[in-house]
């Protein structure tokens, strides 16, 4: 943990939350019920490549909103985890799936994959 992220309870939490999933999704709303297009994407492609994994709404809390954009340096959302890596935000994600990049980059990261 860096001294910004242990004198930052956002990045903290952050950081944690990134530590503790192998997948995590910084999202507008919930896996569930996505409150934008961009975070309904990102859902939707983790889901049908059968990736575990943890969204964070950053709607419930203006500090993570902000704090997420400034932790990664990115400045949108959503933004994707994977076993503590940064990669990026809906179009990235989006490139990497059509590519077969972003199964490829789950398998060899070792996040077991299930059935879509």
């Amino acid at each position: 943990m860096t001294e910004q992220t242990a004198a930052d309870p956002v990045h903290a939490f952050i950081a944690q939350a990134v530590a503790e999933h192998d997948v995590v999704l910084f999202m507008k709303g919930t896996p569930d019920s996505p409150r934008c297009g961009f975070s309904s994407l990102a859902v939707q492609i983790l889901d049908h490549v059968g990736a575990p994994f943890v969204g964070v709404d950053v709607l419930q809390d203006e500090a993570l909103r902000e704090g997420i954009k400034a932790f990664t340096d990115w400045p949108t959302i959503p933004q994707l985890y994977v076993k503590g890596e940064f990669v990026g935000g809906s179009d990235i994600v989006r490139e990497m799936f059509q590519s077969g990049e972003l199964q490829a980059l789950m398998v060899e990261k070792g996040v077991a994959l299930g059935e879509a």
